[in-house]
């Protein structure tokens, strides 16, 4: 039997490799922007602590991440190829970046990056045991019967008899230090539950594509400097 999996969700999982010396600078830097945090009654006690949050949304523009971020953007240029696009027909640019530090039981809470088009989260403090990234399902594809995945009565009637990948509400991601996941930022997602973190710290990032030229192109967002600002 053969099995055709259609309109598959890509998901680019790489590595960065860093200096010791440099990813001990960084995690310093974000340790200080988790002291200076300017909106700290945000956090929910059971929240990671995420720096776009907390007045820290623009690491990219910290020399310390710098070389980091040279290498988020040859992995984002191999992922938009990856797709099919022609990347000498857009512009990519690199819009928030920064850090999320997850101590003891906090989680990420499952979301999505409406203002982009790309997401990363590379992770530069990770123990085996700590949370992984979660992708949700929401368009179940394979539901053939209403509820069949998502009712609990199916599952404790028998009806669902195994959980798989054709059928899971949710999978994540086993992802080590070093790691970096690129998707698309309209993916619902967010961290395991009831994990402990021994300080996991990843990083984070939005990215936006622009057309170059927008002529005789209906859908795309236009060049910026063709913007008008009002």
């Amino acid at each position: 039997m053969k099995v055709l999996n259609l309109f598959p969700s890509s998901i680019i999982q790489d590595k960065i490799l860093i200096n010791q010396e440099v990813k001990q600078g960084m995690i310093k830097e974000i340790e200080t922007m988790v002291s200076n945090s300017k909106n700290k009654d945000d956090k929910g006690t059971q929240d990671s602590w995420t720096g776009d949050t907390q007045g820290f949304e623009y690491i990219f523009k910290n020399e310390k991440f710098s070389f980091l971020l040279q290498e988020v953007k040859k992995i984002i240029i191999k992922y938009v190829k990856h797709l099919g696009i022609n990347d000498d027909k857009i512009e990519i640019y690199m819009t928030r970046s920064w850090a999320t530090v997850s101590n003891g039981k906090e989680k990420i809470l499952p979301h999505k990056h409406k203002q982009s088009h790309i997401s990363f989260a590379y992770y530069l403090k990770k123990n085996l045991e700590d949370s992984n990234i979660m992708f949700h399902n929401e368009h179940f594809q394979n539901e053939i019967i209403p509820g069949l995945f998502t009712n609990r009565s199916m599952r404790a009637g028998g009806v669902l008899k195994e959980i798989n990948l054709y059928n899971a509400r949710s999978l994540d991601i086993k992802v080590e230090e070093d790691d970096i996941v690129v998707f698309p930022s309209k993916a619902l997602h967010g961290t395991q539950s009831n994990k402990s973190n021994m300080g996991r710290i990843s990083i984070s990032g939005d990215i936006v594509c622009v057309a170059k030229d927008s002529k005789l192109l209906e859908n795309m967002m236009p060049p910026v400097n063709n913007w008008d600002k009002m």
